[in-house]
C-alpha cells in the first residue's frame, strides 16, 4: 500500500535542508546582533490560547486543527506564534522581571486552509517578539530588523508598508464608522461579512471573498480616526525609522489580520520577479491586551513572523546565488576492497578535525567513484591505490587547481588542514 504526504505538508529532502540551514543561521546570526534570544514553545496548546473570546479572525474561526485528546481536554495545532509566546510569558511571570524581553522563534504552524504556491497547511515561521515595553522606538526596532532581514537575503526594492490602527478608543471609533458604512451594503455582502458588521466590522476589509466590493474598496481608512496621542505615536515611529534610513510607505487601508494588533501594524516586501502579486514577504504590529487576555498583567508588545518558504522560494526566485553550493572537502576513492579499513581510518581522522568527509559505501568502479565525488563538488579527492599504498603513501587532487600531490598516509591529516583551514594541526 503506497502512503502519500497529508496534504498541505511537503518534504524537506535531503537537497534542499542545506538551503533552510542556511537561512535559519541567517536568522540566528541577525537576531543575535539585535540581542533576541530564542524562544521555543509547544506545536500544541490548550484552545483556549487561540480561540478567545475577542477573536473573530478567519485564522482562528475557520482554519485551526482543534481536537479532543484521551483525557477529553481541547487543544489546538498552533496557526501563529505569537499567542503560544504570550502564555509562556505569563505562565513563567517573565513580566516579574519589570524589562523587555526579546525573544525570537523559530518553528511549524498549522491552518486548514486551500494549499498553494508557497502556503501549505503546515508552514515554518520565523518571528520576533519585544514584550513589556510602550515606547515607540521599539516599535522601529521591530520595524528595522525586519528591513535589515530580507535586505540581507539578496532581495531587491526591500520597502516597509506601514499603518496605525491607534489606540483603544481610536479603535473603537473606527469599529463604529465601519459598521456605519457597511450596514447599507449588508445584503450585497459574504454571509460572514453580514455577522462581521455587528462583531466586528474591522475584519471586513481583510475578507477575501469581499475584496473588491465596491464598499470595501471605499470604505474610511484607520488613520482618519486616529485621536492625538495615537496619532503622536505614530509620529514618533515614523521619526525614528527616518533616522534609521529606513524605506517605507504609508498604507492607510492596511490592518492585517489578527484581531489583537494596535497602533502600529505593518508589512515588509521586496520586489521579486514571477513571484505574483503579492510580494508580502512577512508583517505584524503592536498588540496591547494580549498579555491580559491569557492572565498575566497588562503587557504591551510588538512582534512580526516571516513565513520561511515564501522566503526560500523568493531567494530562489530573485537571488538564488545567495545559497551556498554544498560541497565536501574530501572525498576518499579507495580502488580495492582491501584498501577499505584503510579509508574508514583516514575518514575518521579526518572528520575528527572537523574536515567534511565521503567516500564509497556501494562497491562502486573507479570511475563510478569519480563521478560521485564530482557530483558532491569535493574540494579534494584521495586516491588510495595499493601500489602507493604499500609505499606509505596517497595521492591527493585539488579539484579547483587540478593539482595533484603525493602526501604520506601519516601527513593527510597535517597537510589538508593546512590547505583548508589555511593552518597545519
Amino acid at each position: 500500500m503506497k502512503i502519500n504526504r497529508v496534504k498541505g505538508t511537503y518534504d524537506v529532502l535531503p537537497e534542499e535542508s542545506s538551503k533552510w540551514q542556511q537561512l535559519e543561521q541567517a536568522i540566528r546570526d541577525l537576531t543575535k546582533v539585535y540581542d533576541f534570544l530564542e524562544i521555543r514553545t509547544p506545536m500544541m496548546e490548550y484552545s483556549d490560547v487561540f480561540h478567545r473570546e475577542n477573536d473573530l479572525s478567519d485564522m482562528v474561526t475557520k482554519e485551526t486543527y482543534d481536537f479532543l485528546d484521551r483525557s477529553n481536554r481541547k487543544l489546538t495545532l498552533r496557526p501563529e506564534g505569537t499567542a503560544g509566546v504570550i502564555r509562556s510569558y505569563v505562565e513563567h511571570k517573565l513580566y516579574a522581571e519589570q524589562s523587555l524581553k526579546k525573544v525570537y522563534y523559530i518553528g511549524p504552524n498549522f491552518r486548514y486552509e486551500r494549499p498553494q504556491k508557497g502556503r501549505y497547511r503546515q508552514f515554518s515561521q520565523f518571528g520576533i517578539e519585544a514584550i513589556g515595553s510602550s515606547d515607540p522606538m521599539i516599535d522601529a526596532e521591530v520595524i528595522m530588523l525586519s528591513y535589515d532581514f530580507i535586505n540581507k537575503l539578496g532581495l531587491k526594492d526591500v520597502k516597509v508598508r506601514l499603518n496605525s490602527l491607534g489606540d483603544k478608543l481610536s479603535r473603537e471609533a473606527y469599529q463604529s464608522a465601519l459598521k456605519a458604512h457597511f450596514e447599507p451594503h449588508r445584503k450585497t455582502l459574504c454571509s460572514d461579512c453580514q455577522v462581521r458588521i455587528d462583531k466586528n466590522p474591522l475584519r471586513i476589509l481583510d475578507c477575501k471573498v469581499d475584496a473588491k466590493h465596491e464598499a470595501v474598496l471605499h470604505a474610511p481608512t484607520p488613520i482618519q480616526y486616529l485621536n492625538e496621542s495615537s496619532k503622536a505615536y505614530f509620529d514618533q515611529v515614523i521619526k525614528y525609522l527616518d533616522a534609521a534610513d529606513i524605506s517605507y510607505e504609508l498604507a492607510p487601508r492596511l490592518v492585517r489580520g489578527l484581531d489583537y494588533y494596535s497602533h502600529t501594524v505593518f508589512e515588509v516586501e521586496a520586489k521579486i520577479e514571477g513571484f505574483g502579486a503579492q510580494n508580502v514577504l512577512g508583517g505584524g504590529g503592536r498588540y496591547e491586551n494580549l498579555v491580559e487576555e491569557l492572565g498575566g498583567p497588562q503587557t504591551p508588545g510588538i512582534g512580526v513572523a516571516f513565513g520561511m518558504e515564501r522566503l526560500l522560494m523568493a531567494i530562489e526566485m530573485e537571488n538564488p546565488s545567495w545559497f551556498n553550493q554544498h560541497h565536501l572537502d574530501v572525498y576518499i576513492i579507495q580502488f580495492n576492497d582491501a584498501l577499505k579499513k584503510e579509508a574508514v581510518k583516514i575518514a575518521h581522522d579526518l572528520r575528527a578535525q572537523g574536515i567534511k568527509t565521503n567516500m564509497n559505501y556501494l562497491n562502486r568502479s573507479f570511475k563510478a567513484q569519480l563521478k560521485e565525488a564530482l557530483r558532491f563538488n569535493a574540494k579534494h579527492m584521495i586516491f588510495l591505490g595499493e601500489d602507493e599504498y604499500k609505499k606509505g603513501y596517497v595521492a591527493i587532487k585539488n579539484s579547483e587547481t587540478e593539482v595533484q600531490e603525493n602526501i604520506k598516509i601519516e601527513e593527510i591529516v597535517s597537510y589538508l588542514s593546512k590547505t583548508i583551514y589555511g593552518e597545519e594541526l
